[in-house]
C-alpha cells in the first residue's frame, strides 16, 4: 500500500504492514530541509498519528544521505502547528519513530534525529552539529537535546568543535540502537518497528510519553534559552561573516562580534 507525499515537497512515504517508511528525497541537495520538506514531513507525521492502522513510523533519507541540515537558501518554512519546527522538531507522538541512518545527519539532519526515538545507522553514518562554523548554535533543540541522548562532554565537544562523530562511536555511546553494514539501516529499522508494532499499543503510547516527557517534551525552559541565544548570534556579525564564508567556500575572519 502506497500514501504518497507529492513529489515537489522532497519527501516520500510508503506503508509497510502497520509501519509508515518517511522519506527524504532530494538527493540533488543531499536532503536539506526546505519548506517543501517542512510540509512533507508534517504531512506525513500527522497520517503516523491519525491513522490508527499505523503502529509505528520510520525517517530515512535513503541509501546515500539522511541529511545535511537546512537549507541555508530556501529555509525550511515556518513551524507546523502539530510539529513545530520542521513539522517533527516539536511534535509530542504517541507513536514511535526510528530513525534509518546511512551517509551524514548534519546540522537540521542530526536534530531529526534526536527527534525520533530509536536509531539504527549503517558504518557510513555520521552525526554532527556544524552549526558553531557559521557563527551559530543548533537551533532545531539540538543545543540542549543533544546533552540528553549522549555524554554531556560528548555533546559539548560536537557543539563547540563542529566535527561530526561516526557510528561506530555514537552505538559505542549508547546513541544509535542497531549498527549496519552500508545499506543496511532501513532494513534494520522496520526489524526494531515490526518489534514493536507487535505489542500492546496502549502500553507502547503510554510507556513512550512516559520516557519522553523529560527528554523531549519538558523541555520550555530550555527552548527560550536556545531561541535566546540563536537570536542574539543571528544579529551579530559573525553570522554574516559565517554564512558568506560558507557560500564563497573560503576560511571565516571571525571578530567575535
Amino acid at each position: 500500500m502506497n500514501d504518497q507525499v507529492p513529489e515537489e515537497s522532497g519527501v516520500r512515504t510508503n506503508v509497510i504492514d502497520d509501519v509508515l517508511v518517511v522519506t527524504l528525497d532530494r538527493p540533488a541537495k543531499r536532503n536539506a530541509l526546505s519548506w517543501e520538506v517542512t510540509a512533507g514531513l508534517d504531512a506525513a507525521m500527522n497520517r503516523l498519528e491519525d491513522d490508527p492502522a499505523l503502529r509505528v513510523g520510520v525517517l530515512t533519507g535513503g541509501t546515500e544521505v539522511f541529511s545535511a541540515g537546512a537549507d541555508l537558501r530556501a529555509g525550511v518554512g515556518y513551524p507546523t502547528e502539530r510539529g513545530g519546527l520542521v513539522g517533527l522538531i516539536q511534535r509530542r507522538r504517541t507513536k514511535p519513530l526510528v530513525a534509518a541512518v546511512e551517509g551524514m545527519a548534519l546540522g537540521g539532519g542530526m536534530e531529526l534525529v534526536l527527534s525520533c526515538d530509536l536509531v539504527t545507522a549503517s558504518s557510513t553514518a555520521t552525526f554532527g552539529l556544524p552549526e558553531v562554523r557559521l557563527g551559530l548554535i543548533p537551533d532545531f533543540g539540538g543545543a540542549f537535546r543533544a546533552a540528553k541522548l549522549l555524554p554531556p562532554n560528548v555533546a559539548r565537544e560536537m557543539l563547540l568543535t563542529g566535527k561530526p562523530i561516526d557510528a561506530e562511536r555514537a552505538e559505542r555511546l549508547g546513541f544509535v540502537n542497531r549498527m549496519t553494514d552500508p545499506g543496511g539501516a532501513l532494513d534494520a529499522a522496520l526489524a526494531l518497528a515490526r518489534d514493536i508494532s507487535g505489542n500492546a499499543p496502549l502500553a507502547i503510547r503510554e510507556g513512550l510519553g512516559v520516557v519522553n516527557s523529560p527528554l523531549l517534551y519538558d523541555d520550555e525552559a530550555d527552548w527560550l534559552r536556545s531561541d535566546a541565544a540563536h537570536l542574539r548570534l543571528i544579529l551579530s556579525r559573525d553570522f554574516q561573516e559565517g554564512v558568506c564564508a560558507f557560500f564563497d567556500r573560503r576560511k571565516p575572519e571571525w571578530t567575535g562580534q
